[in-house]
């Protein structure tokens, strides 16, 4: 299975292996962990209600970093918001692709996805206040989980597994399904976040195509595990 990075770019496991390119030196160390904090520090921000409301100051407060040093990096707070956003849905993605990197039915790739995102709220909750404050706006992005879920769904598609005619909009639907879903968890905390999330997957899966009892099946199969939630 494919390592997931973190997000200031070290694996997991240790540093990195050998590549032959120049190893960074003190001062972009210094730019990148600065970087990454004011990131970080927008994100935040967009998991405490989607908040893109704030001055600088706050923001490099909130990333400890000296005020001058947000205009080293972006242009203004649209630009950071939008690469906080970026880097959430890539980071989902990322993930994502390492959970399911070994499995090789199209149809269980796609459930593994949906089941593990539904599931976001109690897994990895920044991340999931994140795309249900922003996600909406992004169910077109070409980069991040969105192209991600159109490759699942045209390979189900294509190895009969789904039936789907216009795979733009088996993407809306499962995106806007799952933003829904991330809505009902949060406005009912007690709710049992396990069978609301695979009994979505099981909708999704039928409304795909598959044969309800195969997509019952296949949502009732042991979920491989997440790695715990580093920044997100």
């Amino acid at each position: 299975m494919a390592r997931l990075a973190s997000s200031t770019g070290a694996s997991a496991a240790g540093p990195a292996p050998e590549t032959g390119e120049r190893p960074q030196s003190r001062v972009d160390r210094r730019k990148a962990s600065t970087r990454a904090a004011l990131v970080g520090a927008a994100r935040q921000f967009l998991a405490e209600g989607g908040r893109t409301d704030v001055s600088i100051q706050e923001i490099t407060d909130r990333a400890d970093v000296g005020f001058g040093s947000f205009y080293n990096h972006f242009s203004s707070k649209t630009e950071l918001f939008d690469a906080a956003v970026a880097a959430t849905l890539e980071y989902h993605g990322q993930l994502l692709d390492a959970l399911t990197a070994d499995i090789e039915d199209p149809a269980e790739v796609f459930a593994v996805s949906v089941r593990h995102t539904g599931r976001l709220p109690r897994s990895h909750p920044v991340l999931a206040q994140i795309l249900l404050n922003t996600g909406l706006p992004h169910l077109m992005e070409d980069a991040g989980l969105a192209p991600r879920v159109l490759r699942d769904i045209h390979r189900a598609t294509e190895s009969g597994r789904f039936s789907v005619r216009n795979p733009a909009v088996a993407l809306v639907a499962t995106g806007g399904a799952l933003l829904g879903l991330l809505k009902l968890i949060d406005s009912a905390p007690d709710i049992d976040v396990d069978e609301v999330a695979d009994e979505l997957a099981v909708g999704i899966l039928c409304l795909l195509g598959l044969p309800r009892d195969e997509a019952i099946e296949l949502c009732a199969r042991p979920l491989p595990p997440l790695p715990p939630a580093a920044s997100g």
